[in-house]
């Protein structure tokens, strides 16, 4: 579960102070405001599409798994 999530739970469910979420998650006031007055969603990151260092090899290795 994300961090925003998280601080968004406690702060909307258990009804707890910034302080009390500060003190649970060891962040600042400052980046518990931040992050509830934002409103934005838990940011997801693309990871690019990369080439494995074994695709080079790949055909001779599926031979080899095969014999």
């Amino acid at each position: 579960m994300g961090l925003l999530n998280i601080i968004r739970r406690m702060s909307l469910r258990e009804k707890l102070s910034i302080r009390e979420i500060s003190r649970r998650t060891g962040l600042s006031r400052n980046t518990i405001t931040k992050h509830l007055n934002a409103g934005t969603i838990e940011p997801q990151f693309t990871t690019p599409d990369r080439q494995s260092k074994l695709d080079l090899f790949a055909d001779k290795l599926a031979g080899w798994l095969k014999t």
